[in-house]
């Protein structure tokens, strides 16, 4: 397999024929979204809120993530859309040339899968989604790499996370499953009924989800599981949302090297253990704050000293750092050096 160095908006990745080929300027694939917003406060307040506007209802489908038998079969179903009512919303909002995509593929070392522990790699997809005048968000999306469309779905779960860090598709995290009949192919009989607040009318009237997981049935008894829990898992989604948005403030190797001391992941979808989602974004909020010392610190040190720190370090530059704690001693270094008499 070898996977795409990168598409923009205009060359959806290989499989997604069903989005229209368009052909964008080679600068206009190269662009850096700042994170500051160029729009004025008030427009950048309005797109935010027409970004989270719910899909209208025709374009939603449903898929099947738990089964129970009793007495009859049933499924487990949560809502989703496809990609291309995301870049539709995208396309009708900022226009063709107002947004871009870039996916960089890459995989993990094997892991054991199934119950024959056969030794699998991973597909990782990082897509960096940018909008002018609101900045640029990344997220990750993987896949199995013996699924013959691996890159394809980790690339389209990429995509959608990084459109919810704007609030694009948000809403639908809000769903923890509803319970219906399926047919002999284990397909919904009836598509669920959305709530009022996940349709454009209802939000726009002022409908919002409750705090709790949406769900219009409890689970059969056989699967039946405390509400503390249900709450708990319908948290873990917020928590991972936040963890990805980490990705650009921390840089590449702080991020990584966080999920990799802290958690022994590449991507934060893999964490379970909803503790441990938290007690990653706590270090990770902790980097960021470290960060923003260290940039106080370099105002008034200038970037003479920071050269000695790193160079005793061994570390080539700031974006090399990749520990909680090797941050920790270049804070505190550089911090001594301006606080020091010249």
């Amino acid at each position: 397999m070898n996977p795409p160095n990168g598409h923009a908006n205009g060359s959806p990745p290989s499989g997604a024929a069903d989005e229209p080929a368009q052909t964008l300027p080679v600068q206009l694939l190269r662009t850096e979204f700042p994170n500051h917003a160029r729009f004025p406060g008030e427009e950048v307040r309005e797109l935010c809120a027409a970004l989270e506007v719910p899909f209208d209802p025709r374009v939603i489908n449903w898929r099947v993530t738990n089964t129970s038998r009793n007495g009859k079969l049933r499924g487990q179903v949560i809502p989703y859309a496809d990609q291309r009512a995301y870049t539709d919303r995208l396309n009708e909002l900022f226009t063709p040339a107002g947004w871009t995509r870039r996916y960089n593929v890459h995989t993990s070392a094997n892991f054991e899968r199934g119950k024959d522990q056969r030794t699998v790699a991973k597909v990782f997809v990082t897509c960096e989604l940018g909008i002018t005048g609101l900045g640029m968000h990344s997220a990750t999306g993987e896949e199995w790499s013996d699924d013959e469309n691996a890159v394809t779905s980790a690339e389209a779960q990429a995509f959608k996370r990084s459109c919810a860090c704007y609030g694009l598709g948000r809403y639908l995290y809000h769903f923890n499953g509803v319970w219906v009949d399926l047919d002999d192919r284990r397909r919904p009989k009836n598509a669920p009924k959305l709530p009022g607040w996940a349709t454009p009318e209802g939000w726009q009237r002022g409908l919002r989800p409750s705090t709790a997981t949406t769900r219009t049935e409890p689970k059969p008894p056989e699967n039946r599981v405390r509400s503390s829990v249900r709450s708990e898992n319908a948290q873990c989604n917020d928590v991972v949302l936040q963890i990805e948005e980490m990705a650009k403030p921390l840089g590449r190797h702080l991020y990584r090297g966080l999920l990799r001391t802290e958690a022994r992941v590449w991507n934060p979808n893999q964490i379970a253990d909803p503790a441990l989602q938290r007690k990653i974004l706590e270090r990770m909020q902790s980097a960021e704050r470290g960060l923003e010392r260290l940039r106080v610190c370099l105002a008034k040190s200038g970037p003479a000293a920071l050269n000695v720190i790193l160079q005793s370090l061994e570390l080539r530059s700031l974006e090399m750092i990749d520990t909680l704690e090797t941050l920790k001693r270049v804070v505190l270094a550089v911090e001594a050096a301006a606080s020091s008499p010249k």
